[in-house]
C-alpha cells in the first residue's frame, strides 16, 4: 500500500554526502538519534506553551517534521554503512521515536476548543504501529514498515495540520476529523504489519534473543 516511506532511497541518496562528513567529524548515530529527541522534546514543549499566543509557532511543526525524517535517515545510514550497530543504538532507536513522536502529536492540545480524546487516541495508535512493527522480530520476520499510516506518513500528516493552523486555521472539528481518519489509518497500519510479520516464513533456527533481535533492529531500515 502506498506510503511516503517509499521515497525513502531517493532521500538516502541526497543525505548521503553529509552523512560522510558527519563520519568524518566523528559524529555517531546514537547521538544523532538522542539529538533528535532532545529537539523533538523542545520543539513540542514550545508549539504547546507558544502556540495559543503565537499561532505561527505551529509552523515549527512542519519544519521539525522534516528535519527529524533526515535526521531518522542519516542516524541509520551512519549505523548501516559505517558499522556503528549496537544493542543500545537498537534501544534509543525506537524507545526515542516514540517519546519524540508522542510528545509532538501531543503539542497539538495547544489549539483552542479541541477535544484531547481524537488526538490520545491517534497517539496510542502510533506507538502500537511502531510496537507492530518490532515485534515482527520475535516471530523471525523483519521489522514492517507497511503503510498506509507509518512514521513518514504521520509526520506528513502532522505536519500538514500544523501548517495550516499557522496560517489561521483556528476551528478543532476539522482538525478533530483528520485526527480520527489518520487513528482508522493507524490501526489499519497495526492489521498491516501484524499479518505481514505472520505471513513471513522464518529461516530455520531464526534468532529471537534480545540480542540478536536488538542488532536487527539497528541493522534495518529507518522509517
Amino acid at each position: 500500500m502506498a506510503s511516503i516511506y517509499a521515497l525513502k532511497g531517493r532521500f538516502q541518496d541526497l543525505l548521503r554526502p553529509l552523512v560522510r562528513r558527519l563520519y568524518a567529524a566523528g559524529v555517531s548515530a546514537n547521538q544523532v538519534t538522542v539529538a533528535a529527541a532532545l529537539v523533538s522534546l523542545a520543539a513540542a514543549a514550545l508549539v504547546y506553551w507558544g502556540a495559543p499566543q503565537r499561532p505561527w509557532l505551529f509552523a515549527l511543526l512542519p519544519l521539525w517534521m522534516f528535519a527529524r525524517m533526515a535526521l531518522n535517515a542519516i542516524d541509520g545510514m551512519l549505523a548501516r554503512e559505517f558499522g556503528q550497530q549496537s544493542r543500545l543504538g537498537a534501544y534509543l532507536n525506537e524507545l526515542c521515536d516514540v517519546v519524540s513522536d508522542s510528545a509532538l502529536y501531543l503539542s497539538l492540545l495547544a489549539v483552542a476548543g479541541l477535544h484531547p480524546a481524537p488526538l490520545l487516541a491517534f497517539v496510542l495508535l502510533a506507538a502500537l504501529t511502531e510496537y507492530a512493527g518490532v515485534l515482527a522480530l520475535m516471530v523471525g520476520a523483519p521489522r514492517r514498515y507497511d503503510g498506509p499510516m507509518g512514521k513518514s506518513d504521520r509526520a506528513f500528516v502532522v505536519g500538514a495540520l500544523g501548517l495550516a493552523l499557522a496560517l489561521g486555521w483556528s476551528a478543532a472539528w476539522p482538525l478533530e476529523l483528520a485526527l480520527v481518519l489518520a487513528s482508522m489509518l493507524c490501526a489499519w497500519t497495526v492489521v498491516r504489519r501484524v499479518r505481514a510479520g505472520l505471513r513471513h516464513d522464518a529461516a530455520p533456527g531464526a534468532a529471537r534473543d534480545a540480542g540478536t533481535d536488538a542488532a536487527k533492529v539497528r541493522q534495518g531500515e529507518r522509517e
